[in-house]
């Protein structure tokens, strides 16, 4: 590790930490920390090489006086491969005990039959896989943990969502025309695997960062008061410590900044009320007020991963009278920033990096000149490895130069 000193934080799906790290984190003799949490798509090791390229660069940027402490969360985020049918072995472990199911799926994915009898049987079990999960409590339960309503392509028709996602992988107009040739399909059916997959990691964000890692923020305020923590996540990592904020014990001023990188949940999360839906606010209203500092949203509209498949999977609501359409109502953090939240600020990277950010609330800066490209799956979405976003980081915490 570059960075040093460097710990980990090891959560399992429950939120549970490994507690002989959490206590040493206290032994460290540093001002500030900043804890880091990888995306979903990410095994552990993959998850630490992303720590040392990102933390690489911090010590020239910190600031005289300043003694930075680095940590890495580690959390049960799978890794879906590129292959043609996803691995079993990894999804066996993102679903225990549905091996069953799992077979039957990936033998599906395989034959790529022509039937619709067989994209019914397929929507059927991914909607088992979802609601079957025991790891994170929640048998029978579909609904959305920002609190919409279950997403359609789990409840809709299986071949038209798989035609939505198909077409939107090819980068064409998604469509409900009926059509012959339901083979080619198939390539949508595998995102919808993904969708699912991804679904449930969604949850997981949310609870190892309520009930995991604010609990463990509050547990080194009181062991060590004058530490001052930042937390910066990537992707459904942002999840993970944007919601980490509502398991801090009730007192605890010891969060200084937050920094979301290409945040994979919604551009409304922090909204006291929804612009759809003015009775409701958003899953994290009112939560930035627990951070003694700014809570910031960077963002690029390089973005395919959460510009088309995000809103496309976040999209597809019951209350919706079709599936088609990808209005502002369904876009990411990491896609335009916090929204509809009064007094938050948008600046550029440039103005970021060149005045400063604000003391406190919400700010969302555009990073489009860096986040801007990046291989195959996740393009630019996973284009985060920049000094420049270290800078950020230091300048939300107020320790960078």
């Amino acid at each position: 590790m570059g960075a040093e000193p460097y710990r980990e934080l090891t959560f399992d799906a429950q939120g549970d930490v490994h507690r002989a790290q959490r206590d040493a984190l206290a032994a460290l003799k540093v001002t500030d920390l900043v804890i880091f949490a990888h995306g979903w798509n990410n095994s552990p090791s993959v998850a630490r090489g992303f720590y040392t390229r990102f933390f690489e660069p911090f010590p020239r940027f910190v600031a005289s006086g300043a003694t930075v402490g680095y940590v890495g969360v580690v959390w049960p985020s799978m890794m879906f491969t590129d292959e043609p049918i996803p691995d079993f072995d990894t999804l066996a472990g993102v679903f225990p005990g549905q091996d069953r199911v799992l077979t039957r799926l990936s033998a599906l994915l395989a034959d790529e039959p022509e039937e619709r009898a067989a994209f019914e049987e397929f929507g059927a079990l991914v909607r088992e896989l979802v609601r079957t999960d025991p790891a994170e409590g929640c048998a029978g339960d579909l609904s959305d943990p920002d609190g919409e309503d279950a997403p359609a392509f789990l409840e809709e028709d299986p071949v038209e969502v798989c035609r939505v996602f198909t077409e939107a992988l090819d980068g064409v107009e998604p469509s409900l025309a009926l059509g012959t040739g339901l083979r080619r399909l198939w390539k949508g059916g595998r995102e919808v695997l993904r969708q699912a997959t991804y679904y449930t990691m969604k949850r997981r964000a949310g609870t190892v960062g309520e009930r995991g890692l604010g609990p463990v923020i509050g547990h080194l305020a009181r062991s060590s008061p004058r530490t001052r923590i930042h937390l910066v996540g990537h992707s459904m990592g942002a999840r993970l410590v944007a919601f980490a904020l509502r398991g801090l014990p009730d007192g605890i001023r010891t969060v200084k900044s937050v920094t979301l990188l290409q945040g994979a949940f919604s551009h409304y999360a922090f909204a006291p009320s929804l612009p759809h839906a003015r009775g409701s606010g958003g899953a994290l209203r009112a939560m930035e007020t627990r951070v003694d500092g700014p809570v910031v949203g960077c963002y690029s509209r390089h973005d395919t991963a959460l510009g088309v498949l995000y809103p496309l999977a976040s999209r597809m609501a019951r209350d919706s009278s079709t599936i088609v359409g990808l209005d502002e109502r369904w876009w990411a953090v990491g896609h335009d920033g916090i929204q509809a939240v009064t007094g938050a600020r948008r600046l550029t990277l440039e103005a970021a990096l060149r005045e400063g950010l604000p003391a406190s609330g919400c700010v969302s800066v555009d990073t489009a000149t860096v986040v801007c490209s990046g291989g195959p799956p996740s393009g630019a979405h996973s284009d985060i490895l920049h000094p420049e976003l270290a800078r950020v980081v230091l300048r939300a915490g107020r320790i960078g130069r």
